[in-house]
């Protein structure tokens, strides 16, 4: 037998005891796993939330609830876009004196002027009227021969109409504003805009309001410095 026949027969039988040796010898023991982790695991790292840092918190209100128990009402013209003026003052008083009642209301224009007002539609579809049927108006009136200035109106008649509604409008607008911003606090007049002719600052209304409620025997505080 010479050496190649020999390795073709020794080689086969080599794997086949290797096989055999392996089958009976008993498997080799597993490190322990808690020993492994230990070893080769690190725990999960910690995330650590940021820590905000708390300030002491102020109040909303300037003057604690010493608004409760008193009333500011603010009487503005309505007809002069000043309502947008008297809200604003509404929610600082609010805000600067928790628990105040705050009431708004509209500020007339006198007597004289609210009659007026109420005359100016009568004119304007007077106007209007006797420019759509003047010539069966006249005869009623006992005139059987209208004016020349009614045919000088009937001439341009939706000119006429125009101009009678745009112009009696705005009289009547006029005649209804007052221009009036007044404030009261607790029935007592604070600021007015009639006798100032301005409207107040936030901060020149909170110190008068302000005044009023800490001394209640303070009468007039128009044009008052500051309150602290």
């Amino acid at each position: 037998m010479d050496r190649t026949q020999l390795l073709l027969v020794g080689l086969p039988l080599f794997l086949f005891i290797s096989d055999l040796f392996q089958l009976f010898t008993p498997p080799p023991q597993k490190p322990n796993s808690d020993h492994h982790h230990h070893h080769h695991h690190q725990p999960p790292p910690v995330i650590q939330q940021p820590q905000t840092l708390e300030f002491p918190t102020q109040k909303t209100g300037g003057i604690g609830a010493v608004g409760i128990g008193n009333t500011v009402t603010i009487d503005f013209c309505s007809s002069c876009s000043y309502r947008g003026t008297a809200v604003t003052m509404k929610n600082m008083l609010d805000n600067q004196f928790p628990g105040i009642h705050v009431v708004l209301a509209n500020y007339p224009p006198p007597l004289p002027k609210r009659l007026l007002g109420k005359v100016v539609p009568v004119f304007q579809f007077g106007v209007i009227g006797l420019v759509m049927a003047g010539e069966q108006i006249f005869p009623r009136l006992g005139i059987a021969v209208p004016p020349p200035w009614f045919y000088q109106l009937r001439a341009n008649r939706f000119g006429t109409m125009a101009t009678t509604w745009l112009l009696g409008n705005f009289f009547q607008s006029m005649l209804q504003s007052s221009g009036a911003f007044e404030v009261y606090c607790n029935g007592e007049l604070v600021f007015s805009k009639l006798k100032e002719n301005r409207f107040p600052g936030e901060l020149e209304l909170k110190d008068l309001v302000g005044r009023k409620i800490a001394n209640p025997t303070v009468v007039d505080g128009l044009g008052a410095s500051s309150w602290s």
